[in-house]
């Protein structure tokens, strides 16, 4: 994996950020079978709204159209066009599998419904990272980690991901690894500290970036969520 200098990104209006995402679209994951929460995760309330609506806004306020990939529930459409991926049970591969092969955007970003935290800022600084580096796949690191999501894909690397999914291999980040390597390059990484300590990005409400990847599988991780955003708005 490859981490380059931090690059400045002007603050900017979102009729700009609209103009500066140019060829690219932004996709909310929403297939997973939400079994640890009891119930499908995309429409449960997180401060005032579901978390469908949560994640198209972050998506939408760093300038990307958005569509839902993978929903299971007819009650999503009511958000944001529905892309269905080939079947239940083959994970978050096949959902974004299918909205590759639904766009004919350069760039995809991929933000699963469970990330609520996360700043749109950190969306425009990886698109900004992935066109200034020229890799099929950005990600964020966090305390030196690999975060799987958000993720920057470039389309082309749709057949590598097939190919890993018709091989029964459904891990997302070990697919993104092989489609690096076919392609010869390594997985592009942003350390979300450097950009917060820079100011590159920020948190509108001032979480610390470790808090930004906070995933809601259950009833305990929502409340924690809810907890962080309560103590912030008091």
């Amino acid at each position: 994996m490859s981490s380059g200098p931090l690059e400045p990104v002007a603050p900017f209006s979102c009729r700009e950020r609209s103009e500066r995402m140019g060829d690219s679209a932004g996709f909310v994951l929403a297939g997973g079978e939400s079994s640890r929460m009891g119930r499908d995760k995309a429409l449960l309330s997180f401060a005032g709204q579901p978390l469908i609506a949560r994640a198209i806004s972050i998506l939408r306020e760093a300038g990307l159209p958005v569509s839902i990939a993978g929903a299971r529930s007819p009650a999503l459409a009511e958000f944001a066009s529905v892309i269905e991926d080939s079947g239940p049970g083959l994970g978050p591969l096949a959902g974004i599998c299918a909205a590759l092969a639904s766009t004919s955007a350069k760039q995809a970003v991929f933000l699963p419904v469970d990330l609520p935290l996360l700043p749109s800022s950190l969306i425009v600084y990886l698109l900004h990272q992935a066109r200034i580096a020229g890799h099929a796949v950005t990600v964020p690191t966090v305390n030196g980690f690999a975060e799987t999501f958000p993720a920057v894909l470039d389309r082309a690397i749709l057949p590598m991901l097939k190919a890993e999914l018709g091989a029964g291999r459904n891990g997302c980040f070990s697919a993104f690894q092989r489609a690096a390597s076919v392609l010869n390059q390594p997985i592009s990484t942003v350390a979300v500290e450097l950009l917060a300590q820079s100011g590159h990005v920020d948190h509108p409400l001032g979480l610390a970036p470790f808090r930004w990847f906070l995933n809601l599988n259950n009833a305990a991780d929502l409340a924690q969520a809810e907890g962080l955003i309560a103590k912030r708005i008091a």
